[in-house]
């Protein structure tokens, strides 16, 4: 493994499972100290501590994406005990399916705006001075292949991450001069524990959906990991701002 992250510290918003956890682990072998932001201490701290083990640099720190304060916690604590911040994958979210629009209770669509586009807002807003006063960096978003296309059963979820795709680009455009990368993810089915449970219990669901996959498979968490590496490392200085799919091409056609 190489040591292109050496020196760099990272922050991961939901790294406590599935994709997140997997970028954490990689960004660590890559040389890279990681701080882990999510809700669940015991499996935060079992993530750092796998992390610690296997030779790498990690932290967990309590946080609550969905709380503007304790996201600002997790980018002071990353900051003060490390010196700066070099990066960021904001990857906390999920969703579920909710029906036609005028089935959606008013509760729901603030709950998931909340978790899967305010989120982002507050964590670009506080990583983006401190990875400024650090020298410069990059963030990656974890959008969607809902964030460019449409979902009839999941209409907040899809106005969600289409608000991420904007943000970021908007985002970009605002911080490239003070050398800061803001790049989103487009990812499609990933071979996550949701999607082991989700199988699980709708077996004829899943199968439609990968069915509907040109490469008829999920992507490996270790896939999207290696490949958000890459964004935020610096052999990828020129992509900004960018939505970038790795879907196997499912966002390609119909």
């Amino acid at each position: 493994m190489s040591n292109r992250l050496d020196s760099k510290v990272i922050i991961v918003t939901g790294g406590t499972s599935g994709m997140g956890a997997a970028l954490a682990r990689r960004a660590a072998s890559e040389g890279a100290t990681v701080v882990i932001g999510a809700r669940d201490k015991d499996r935060g701290e079992a993530t750092a501590a796998e992390i610690r083990n296997d030779g790498g640099k990690s932290l967990f720190v309590a946080t609550d994406v969905t709380v503007e304060e304790s996201v600002a916690n997790l980018v002071d604590i990353t900051v003060r005990e490390f010196g700066g911040l070099h990066g960021a994958f904001n990857n906390a979210g999920g969703g579920n399916s909710q029906g036609a629009i005028r089935d959606i209770d008013a509760g729901f669509w603030h709950q998931v705006v909340a978790l899967n586009l305010t989120s982002v807002f507050y964590s670009l807003k506080y990583e983006i001075p401190a990875i400024v006063a650090s020298g410069g960096g990059s963030i990656v978003n974890n959008a969607s292949v809902v964030g460019v296309v449409g979902d009839p059963a999941a209409a907040a979820y899809a106005a969600a991450k289409h608000g991420v795709v904007g943000l970021t680009r908007s985002t970009a455009l605002d911080a490239a001069k003070e050398r800061v990368r803001v790049n989103a993810l487009v990812t499609g089915l990933v071979n996550t524990p949701l999607w082991h449970n989700f199988s699980e219990s709708n077996p004829e669901a899943a199968g439609a959906l990968l069915e509907q996959q040109p490469t008829g498979r999920a992507a490996e968490e270790s896939e999207i990991a290696a490949f958000a590496t890459f964004l935020l490392s610096d052999e990828s200085p020129f992509i900004t701002g960018a939505a970038l799919a790795i879907d196997g091409a499912l966002t390609s056609g119909f």
